[in-house]
């Protein structure tokens, strides 16, 4: 079979689509045909990786994991002795982050408590672009204790056209939220007609500086201090980032940590998140169910041309998700 690997580390051009041989599934595992997948920042991380600690986990001198792609959809082809919850046929999704990836890939076998089924109705790509950027989505709008925006709220989404912005913009306002949304300038329409109220361009503002305040910023990608961000902030506010460098992460770990405790706003990093949580799943099929979610797919690539799609997005050019089809 066909898949996207990397045996170093290093930019997108250390990828390449192989032959490779097919797993068979055992014990518990399924293995399941590829049918779309979509490509995620977190993909692109992986890469460098990005932060630089993270080859604690992934490997010091080079990855453990070869493969690429945390979001797929597909149908299960075979499954394990032990399986109980599919069989052949069934449409699935998952997110693989603690799975060895693999999504770039003609097949994946993982374990079947990976998986979860597909919706009715709901296609494979839409599918794709769900399990790791919409749950970020949902979560990074949630508190570990269970608070979360609400109705009148005033919500910035700072990486409103990215993979995760586009559905917390939409969650946010079906939540009832008052939205703004940080995006560059050839992007700002895009952000307009996912239902932002509000955009900033932020090549030629940066919004720690207008004198505005928000109950709530959701950053997916840190470039400004704790501190500066804030003074952003009205009283009782939160702040919440999905990561960015070595630096701004520790700096929202640690300096949020002191700012949570010695005044009355909330300010960290997403330590709570839960991969392709349920429950979490379950809220987001809900909205789109209800029409007040769409996945925002900007565009397609085949997989043999992968490093197009992870350039694409590398690039910054992508508003909203990119799909990668077998």
């Amino acid at each position: 079979m066909k898949a996207a690997v990397r045996d170093r580390y290093g930019s997108v051009d250390v990828v390449e689509v192989r032959e490779v041989d097919r797993l068979r599934p055992n014990d518990d595992q399924v293995l399941v045909r590829v049918r779309a997948a979509s490509v995620n920042r977190a993909d692109l991380d992986a890469l460098g990786p990005k932060p630089a600690f993270a080859r604690l986990f992934m490997g010091l001198r080079g990855p453990r994991a070869p493969g690429l792609g945390l979001d797929v959809a597909g149908e299960i082809e075979a499954v394990g002795p032990n399986v109980t919850r599919f069989k052949a046929g069934d449409r699935v999704f998952a997110d693989l982050f603690l799975y060895r990836n693999g999504a770039f890939a003609e097949y994946v076998c993982a374990r079947e408590k990976a998986f979860l089924p597909i919706p009715v109705g709901m296609t494979f790509e839409e599918a794709a672009t769900l399990p790791h950027s919409a749950v970020l989505a949902v979560q990074g709008l949630r508190l570990r204790d269970g608070r979360t925006i609400k109705a009148g709220d005033r919500v910035l989404i700072d990486g409103a056209s990215g993979n995760v912005g586009p559905f917390a913009v939409q969650i946010a306002k079906a939540k009832g939220a008052e939205v703004t949304g940080v995006a560059r300038t050839e992007k700002l329409d895009f952000v307009r007609s996912l239902g932002a109220d509000h955009v900033i361009d932020y090549t030629t503002t940066d919004y720690t500086k207008m004198g505005e305040h928000y109950d709530w910023i959701l950053d997916t990608d840190s470039h400004h201090s704790v501190l500066a961000i804030r003074r952003a902030l009205s009283p009782g506010g939160v702040y919440v980032t999905l990561g960015g460098t070595a630096r701004t992460i520790f700096a929202a770990v640690l300096l949020g940590l002191v700012v949570s405790r010695v005044t009355d706003k909330h300010m960290g990093l997403l330590i709570w998140w839960k991969p392709f949580n349920p429950q979490d799943v379950a809220t987001v099929t809900q909205l789109m169910a209800a029409g007040a979610v769409r996945p925002a797919i900007d565009r397609r690539f085949p997989l043999t041309e992968v490093v197009d799609a992870l350039r694409w997005v590398d690039d910054g050019r992508a508003r909203g998700k990119v799909i990668v089809l077998p």
